[in-house]
């Protein structure tokens, strides 16, 4: 299904009354404009990145160099054609990932999501603050150097790891990402004919239920 504006416009949903600021492990997605697919193509199942897409790697791992709270790591991160997939990490006082037992220890209730929309403000050393900063890098090295404008769709998707087997299923999510391109729902000419996730309950969904197939037919 080609990306139509008007049916696949996504606003990202934060948790209402979450601390984005404090320790523990995050699942991110954030797409391109209408879907285009402007990072690079799949070849035999090997993302090739494009100039942009390039831009898009190399500021994903910048943008925590200046940022003490955050951890970034190569093998929590892809790239593909019109979106892209990292964990962040936001870590405590001491440097290091929290453990997932005692991340996230307010835990609030997360029915009727859809009705709370991000604010506007964006909290000093949040994950909506690294987000942002990193899209405006992006953007502005694509102007920059590729003369290229209106590079994101609106916001991002966040999902916040529980435990080890959730941070365990999305990391073998990402790395298999660029081989099951045809599964992915972000491809408009997907095998499985799917639209787009429209919420981060679907794209929650979908990696679980691809990481338990994979792992089978594996």
């Amino acid at each position: 299904m080609k990306y139509n504006s008007a049916i696949h416009h996504r606003r990202s949903i934060r948790l209402k009354g979450y601390d984005y600021t404090q320790p523990g492990a995050y699942f991110v997605t954030f797409c391109t404009y209408q879907r285009d697919e402007i990072f690079g193509e799949v070849i035999n199942g090997e993302m090739k990145l494009s100039p942009l897409g390039e831009i898009v790697l190399q500021e994903w791992f910048r943008s925590a160099e200046i940022r003490k709270e955050i951890r970034l790591f190569e093998d929590e991160f892809v790239v593909m054609p019109n979106h892209g997939h990292g964990i962040v990490w936001i870590v405590g006082a001491d440097g290091v990932r929290p453990n997932m037992e005692r991340a996230h220890v307010m835990r609030p209730n997360t029915q009727n999501q859809d009705a709370h929309r991000a604010s506007l403000w964006r909290a000093p050393r949040s994950l909506g603050s690294f987000i942002a900063g990193f899209k405006a890098l992006v953007t502005s090295r694509a102007g920059q150097e590729l003369n290229m404008t209106r590079i994101w769709q609106r916001n991002y998707y966040d999902h916040i790891i529980r435990n080890d087997r959730e941070l365990n299923n999305i990391r073998w999510y990402i790395l298999n990402n660029p081989l099951n391109w045809q599964l992915d729902r972000d491809n408009a000419q997907n095998t499985r004919r799917l639209s787009p996730p429209e919420t981060v309950e679907e794209y929650a969904k979908d990696v679980t239920d691809r990481v338990l197939k994979l792992k089978a037919d594996h």
